[in-house]
C-alpha cells in the first residue's frame, strides 16, 4: 500500500489544480505545459542524474518564461504555453531517444524511493494547502482581475504561484504517468467534476474522487492485464467522464 502513496497525493494535487485550469479555458494549454519537463528529464538522464529532479527543474524554468512573457508582451497564456511547449518538444525530442523517450512519454510505473516518497508528499502537502487558502483569490481574479485588484490581491503573483503549484503537481506524476499522460489525469477530472457541480466545493471534490478513483482502479487493472500503468489510469478517468454526460447537469446554486 505504501508504494501508493504517491500516486495517489499526485492524483489529489491533480484533482485540485485542474479545476482551476479548466475554469481559466486552460485545459489544452495546461497539457501542453507538462510537456515541458521533456527537455529537462533528457538533459539529466544524459547526466545520469534523477529524471524527475531534471523535469521539475525544467518545468519550473517554463513556469517562469511563460509568466514573464505573458506580463511582458500581453499575449494571452494558451499562446505563450503553446509556444514553450513547441520548443520544448523540439529539443526534448532531440536528447531523448529510444526506450528512455518512450518512458519519459508515458512514464514507467516504477516504485518511488523513500526519499522520492517523502519529498514527493511534502510537496502535495504544500499545492494543497496553497490552493484551498487560494480558492477565492484565485476565482475573484478569474473573474474580475481589477476587482481584485481593488480587493488588494496581487494578480500576477497569485497567477505566478498557480503555474508553479501546476509544475510541482505535473513533476509528481513524472515517473508514473509521464509528460504525455500526467495533463490529461489534470483536466480529465477536472472536466468530469465541472459537469457533475454544483458549486466550487463541489467541483473540487468531485474531480479528486475521479482523480483517486481513475488512478486506484487504473493501477489494479494494469496489474491484472499486465500492461503500462498511466494509459490505462487515464482510460478510466475518460471513462469516467463520458459516464458523466449521461447525468444531467445540476442547476448552480
Amino acid at each position: 500500500m505504501t508504494e501508493l502513496l504517491l500516486p495517489l497525493g499526485m492524483a489529489v494535487a491533480a484533482g485540485l489544480v485542474g479545476c482551476f485550469a479548466v475554469m481559466r479555458k486552460m485545459s489544452l494549454a495546461s497539457d501542453a505545459l507538462s510537456h515541458v519537463a521533456l527537455p529537462g528529464i533528457g538533459l539529466a538522464i544524459a547526466l545520469h542524474l534523477n529524471p524527475v529532479v531534471g523535469g521539475l527543474a525544467a518545468l519550473f524554468l517554463g513556469t517562469f518564461l511563460v509568466w514573464a512573457l505573458e506580463y511582458k508582451t500581453r499575449i494571452s497564456t494558451e499562446t505563450v504555453i503553446g509556444v514553450v511547449f513547441s520548443a520544448a518538444l523540439a529539443i526534448g525530442s532531440m536528447i531523448t531517444t529510444g526506450e528512455e523517450l518512450i518512458e519519459a512519454l508515458f512514464g514507467s510505473g516504477r516504485k518511488s524511493s523513500l526519499y522520492e516518497t517523502a519529498l514527493g508528499l511534502v510537496a502535495v502537502l504544500v499545492v494543497v494547502v496553497f490552493l484551498v487558502r487560494a480558492k477565492q483569490r484565485l476565482v475573484i481574479a478569474l473573474v474580475s482581475p481589477d476587482l481584485a485588484r481593488t480587493t488588494g490581491i496581487d494578480v500576477p503573483r497569485l497567477n505566478l504561484l498557480y503555474l508553479l503549484s501546476f509544475a510541482i503537481s505535473v513533476a509528481l506524476g513524472l515517473r508514473y504517468l509521464g509528460v504525455l499522460l500526467m495533463g490529461s489525469l489534470i483536466i480529465i477530472p477536472a472536466a468530469t467534476a465541472k459537469h457533475l457541480a454544483r458549486n466550487l466545493d463541489g467541483m473540487l471534490r468531485i474531480a479528486v474522487g475521479v482523480s483517486v478513483a481513475s488512478t486506484l482502479l487504473g493501477t489494479w487493472i494494469a496489474q491484472f492485464l499486465h500492461v503500462e500503468t498511466g494509459p490505462v489510469v487515464i482510460v478510466v478517468a475518460a471513462g469516467c467522464f463520458f459516464l458523466s454526460l449521461l447525468a444531467r447537469r445540476p442547476e448552480a446554486a
